[in-house]
């Protein structure tokens, strides 16, 4: 070795011996950290196990309405919360519509998720990645993130879970008809949104080119919505406004070609809606100039033509320049695989008790539009109740008794109570009028509760069922101790004790439906219906209210305020 060499190695070894003992510490630790981490990716699927202090691990699947309000609303204290989902952020989907026109901007109605636990304490982790394949057998869930993550580079992990909420939410239902996947829009993610945006101003673009005759002008700028609920109605309105207000003094020579069709296949849109509401819309819309087509079903989409149905007309083709396809949910790949593993394979969605747990597995729930709640039918489980309503096995009962009964049957069976107290019972509440001396035949109150079976739905596929179903899961999962000392749910029918929890309960806080022209039609609790200007500024007030954050809400009303002063942009950013 030469002189210098070993100069170097001296120095060098002298600057070891003096360097203090924690920075060394800090060395070792931080390569042995490094190997470690190396070892873990050469693997072909990394497996994530770890927990915090003994917590249960409650592992979220999606960060839509009822996973971001399941996370909200946990005390993340008391347990350790993982949350997987395609997305890093929560969306507020009211108002996608808006999005479209640029009424309001897409950043302003999305919330990140690590916003929404960065101030409360406990465990949080947020991967970003689908998960495409759960297993209730050994309690795991397998990822798969876009970007890869180990030595395969194909992105796939594997977490294990105590407790699992599924809130993966749903995909459009494109009922098979060919060419919808290919050819049209959709209109349930911000990119879509984001999308529907870009495609309107090209289209007017090329509307406005040059050299093109009147029939390719018109297809050009002729917007088709296949869809009369809620979505479809309100973002043909939305496209109308922007058309009529802005878009008609930028583009003056195409404005005369514009035309937007909504198809419907069934006789009316807003079906969901008071009859007075649907009513008010058709009329509307036919005032306005946005063509109604009901009563015809779409059975092909090209790139140039859709084509639809009529029974009167039979078939008709229509060129078209945009179309956006609304006309419900289906069911994701990822449940449908569940669903097979736990016994459900014939169904739409998962199915889950009031309690919202999973049915055939546990400790996994379902909420949202991923899952519904199978209602149990009353009668199968009348014959206990009046068993010991009648302890003299008279077949009578006083109706005082039998409000008694209601009391608990309320509790194990929602519905009744929702029935009843909309009126759609009329006949069981003359049955109890000016009857408080009297005694009942036990075997007509049965009649009247058959009558509930036979009208039982399921719950809508709504953010606002959804994120009441999050709220009420997680305010179980915190009192989840104390419950399980003293218990408040309703008597088992099977069973000794009492359930740890209440059932769900759906309170409806109503519905808007924006017709456009700052009009707005609203439907409350109560037969509340009202139509005109002084709805719109209630919904600006609730939608406002509803955001997730002073952020958004701030960003929400600042575009409405800019839309007021200087209209929607028109760029095709």
């Amino acid at each position: 070795m030469s002189t210098g060499g070993a100069s170097l190695v001296r120095r060098a070894l002298e600057a070891v011996r003096r360097t203090p003992r924690w920075q060394k510490r800090l060395v070792v630790l931080t390569v042995g950290a490094g190997t470690l981490s190396y070892a873990c990716q050469d693997n072909r699927v990394l497996q994530i196990s770890d927990g915090t202090g003994g917590k249960k691990k409650v592992v979220i699947l999606g960060t839509g309405w009822a996973g971001a309000s399941f996370l909200r609303n946990i005390d993340t204290s008391l347990y350790d919360v993982h949350v997987v989902s395609p997305r890093n952020y929560f969306m507020f989907t009211p108002l996608l519509p808006s999005v479209t026109c640029g009424t309001v901007e897409a950043r302003s109605i999305v919330e990140p998720i690590r916003n929404i636990v960065r101030k409360r304490g406990g465990a949080f982790r947020f991967w970003e990645a689908e998960c495409y394949k759960i297993d209730p057998k050994s309690k795991k869930i397998h990822c798969k993130s876009g970007d890869g993550t180990n030595a395969d580079a194909n992105g796939e992990f594997v977490v294990d879970y105590d407790y699992l909420v599924v809130t993966v939410g749903a995909k459009p239902n494109t009922f098979n008809t060919p060419g919808v996947a290919e050819n049209c829009h959709f209109l349930k993610e911000v990119e879509d949104a984001q999308k529907i945006r870009k495609s309107v101003m090209k289209c007017f673009e090329r509307a406005a080119l040059p050299n093109l005759t009147d029939e390719e002008r018109k297809k050009n700028v002729h917007f088709v919505v296949i869809g009369g609920g809620p979505t479809g109605v309100e973002f043909a309105a939305e496209l109308h406004d922007f058309v009529n207000e802005d878009l008609a003094k930028l583009y003056p020579d195409v404005k005369k070609y514009v035309n937007i069709s909504v198809i419907e296949a069934g006789e009316h849109i807003l079906t969901m809606f008071d009859k007075r509401i649907t009513n008010f819309a058709e009329d509307k819309f036919k005032r306005t100039g946005i063509d109604l087509k009901t009563n015809f079903k779409v059975v092909k989409v090209s790139d140039k033509t859709i084509t639809m149905s009529n029974p009167l007309t039979g078939e008709i083709a229509v060129p078209y320049g945009l179309a956006v396809w609304s006309t419900g949910i289906g069911t994701r790949p990822i449940i449908m695989d569940f669903m097979k593993q736990v016994g459900q394979a014939n169904r739409r969605v998962l199915a889950t008790d009031e309690w919202l747990r999973v049915l055939g597995c546990d400790n996994v729930y379902a909420l949202g539009d991923c899952a519904t709640i199978s209602q149990r039918k009353v009668m199968e489980d009348v014959d206990s109740i009046f068993r010991v309503a009648d302890k003299d096995n008279s077949g009578t009962l006083s109706v005082k008794n039998i409000k008694n009964v209601l009391g608990d049957i309320y509790q194990r069976y929602p519905q009744v109570e929702l029935y009843l107290k909309t009126n759609q019972m009329k006949g069981f509440h003359d049955l109890l009028k000016d009857k408080e001396t009297e005694e009942l035949n036990i075997e007509e109150f049965k009649k009247a509760l058959a009558q509930v079976d036979s009208q039982v739905k399921m719950l809508p596929a709504t953010a606002q069922v959804a994120a009441q179903e999050g709220a009420y899961l997680a305010d179980c999962f915190n009192r989840m101790n104390t419950c399980e000392e003293n218990p408040e749910g309703p008597l088992r029918i099977r069973g000794a004790g009492r359930h740890r929890f209440k059932p769900f309960r759906y309170r409806h806080l109503g519905q808007f439906a924006p017709l456009g022209g700052e009009q707005t039609a609203a439907q409350l609790p109560g037969d509340w219906v009202h139509v005109g200007h002084s709805t719109q500024w209630l919904w600006y007030s609730v939608y406002a209210s509803k955001q997730f954050s002073w952020r958004t809400r701030m960003l929400v009303v600042t575009d409405w305020g800019r839309r007021f002063l200087f209209g929607r942009d028109s760029s095709s950013l």
